[in-house]
């Protein structure tokens, strides 16, 4: 029995049972891709049950405010995917006729679509032999080919594709795909690979030279860049003061007046009334240091919760004035202030 068939037949036994393994509608298939970037499926299958639950058609997610999705998209991180999908599904409406694309090409041309996406919907929904190379593929093929070359560099990446395409399943590209994603998920792991049950093991040329755990090699490292944040969380009555950030990862996602970096000699009274005017008196009730870790930041987070004694007038006129209780609901907000709010609420039972 070939590779191909090896890894299809295993595939067809141990494969998980997954809701977007049961539709062509390639809306979901899209939706379920997209939440699985930089997501595990265990974490990202909730929030596709609750998408789909919210806007069954795409029409719905098209037609949705900003707002309304990235409080659905809440915990997820990397907020950009939410809102390129936004701007793609009013592409389908308007341009699309509300039908999705169904060429690789047309599929390829929407907003946060990379060719790794563009394949597996095209593969997925409308069987188009497109071979899907994500991060499972890339350690399977490395693995059983004994691909030496970095595959973070054009080599590595030629060679990763070569290689794939000599195994590649013509007839059956949709079950292919899923068939080695899955194989990588579950069985040729990135840490300990089940080598001893493995069916394609007297194929693997890594296991055959012990470099398995070597395989697949990268030669780029990521660099951190660290920085400080300071939020200051001013409440009067049951009023909570934030603003809505307007770049970076976290864009159009809500959070509190914040100052970034540049404070080697802070001094909370002038942070304070770098905010308010000088005559409005205030409270430090709670301070909360936490870090917390992007894919190129290192953030170290302050967080300094500051009862007012009267109604503040801001310096700043990005600044406005919500109910306590909405923050989160009604305006979205990033992992970092939800950790700081589950803080709270620890701190005053």
């Amino acid at each position: 029995m070939g590779t191909q068939s090896d890894i299809i037949q295993w595939y067809r036994s141990e494969k998980r049972d997954l809701p977007w393994r049961h539709t062509k509608d390639p809306y979901k298939i899209w939706l379920s891709e997209i939440i699985l970037q930089q997501t595990r499926v265990q974490q990202g299958l909730p929030y596709y049950l609750k998408f789909v639950e919210n806007f069954p058609q795409i029409s719905d997610f098209a037609n949705a405010s900003e707002d309304q999705i990235l409080s659905l998209w809440q915990g997820l991180g990397y907020y950009s995917r939410a809102r390129n999908m936004h701007t793609a599904a009013k592409t389908v409406v308007n341009d699309f006729g509300g039908v999705f694309p169904s060429t690789y090409e047309e599929i390829l041309s929407l907003k946060g679509v990379g060719p790794y996406t563009a394949a597996a919907i095209a593969s997925f929904a409308f069987d188009l032999p497109r071979p899907v190379i994500d991060g499972n593929v890339f350690r399977v093929i490395s693995r059983l080919f004994c691909i030496l070359s970095p595959i973070d560099k054009p080599q590595g990446k030629k060679e990763i594709t070569q290689a794939l395409e000599s195994i590649f399943s013509n007839s059956e590209p949709a079950t292919w795909n899923q068939a080695i994603m899955e194989f990588g998920a579950m069985q040729c792991t990135p840490k300990k690979p089940l080598c001893e049950t493995c069916p394609i093991q007297e194929k693997c040329l890594a296991f055959e030279h012990n470099k398995v755990l070597e395989l697949p090699n990268k030669e780029g490292k990521v660099k951190v860049k660290k920085m400080d944040l300071r939020y200051f969380d001013f409440r009067y009555g049951d009023k909570l003061y934030i603003r809505k950030r307007t770049a970076g990862a976290w864009k159009n996602l809500y959070e509190y007046p914040v100052i970034e970096d540049g404070l080697k000699d802070f001094n909370l009274v002038d942070a304070i009334h770098s905010f308010l005017p000088q005559n409005n008196s205030w409270k430090l009730k709670n301070k909360y240091t936490c870090t917390h870790l992007l894919s190129h930041r290192q953030i170290s987070a302050y967080f300094y919760t500051i009862y007012l004694d009267s109604k503040p007038f801001f310096l700043k006129s990005n600044i406005f004035e919500i109910h306590k209780n909405d923050l989160g609901e009604r305006y979205p907000i990033s992992t970092l202030i939800s950790k700081y709010i589950q803080q709270l609420e620890n701190y005053d039972k």
